[in-house]
């Protein structure tokens, strides 16, 4: 299903990834949401620090039904969104994901500071400090 936004964090920043998605939809817009689908399906109101603990520790995690399910769900979230959005901080996936979205030729925005310079940071034409920062800047423009 086609999204305005797709919003790639770290299930670590599950808290501040359901608050951006929230006010986009609040906006109007559609976006996709990695978070909807908890990391440890057997327990799936735990914090997100027991769910990523649970995540790591999987042996063969390559072979996991539950884990190559989320990772259809998070590549179609790519592919079906106008927009994705790389909220710091996050892990390393995030950041492969951000790759996959600026290969697939979508508009990526970085919100957040990162830690250090990189060089492929440039794919982000779009850069925010907060959520907030994008959040106003999207309340006057289209997706486009």
């Amino acid at each position: 299903m086609a999204t305005d936004y797709t919003v790639i964090s770290s299930y670590r920043n599950r808290d501040s990834v359901v608050r951006l998605v929230q006010a986009l939809r609040d906006h109007g817009y559609s976006c996709y949401n990695f978070c909807d689908e908890p990391s440890d399906p057997l327990n799936p109101d735990a914090h997100p620090e027991e769910q990523m603990k649970v995540f790591e520790a999987k042996q063969n995690f390559y072979d996991d039904p539950h884990f190559q399910k989320l990772f259809m769900r998070d590549l179609d979230g790519l592919k079906n969104a106008e927009c994705v959005i790389l909220l710091l901080p996050c892990g390393l996936a995030a950041h492969m994901e951000a790759g996959i979205a600026y290969g697939l030729g979508k508009r990526v925005v970085m919100i957040g500071k990162p830690a250090k310079p990189e060089t492929l940071y440039l794919m982000f034409r779009e850069r925010y400090e907060t959520a907030e920062d994008f959040l106003s800047s999207i309340a006057t423009r289209s997706i486009g």
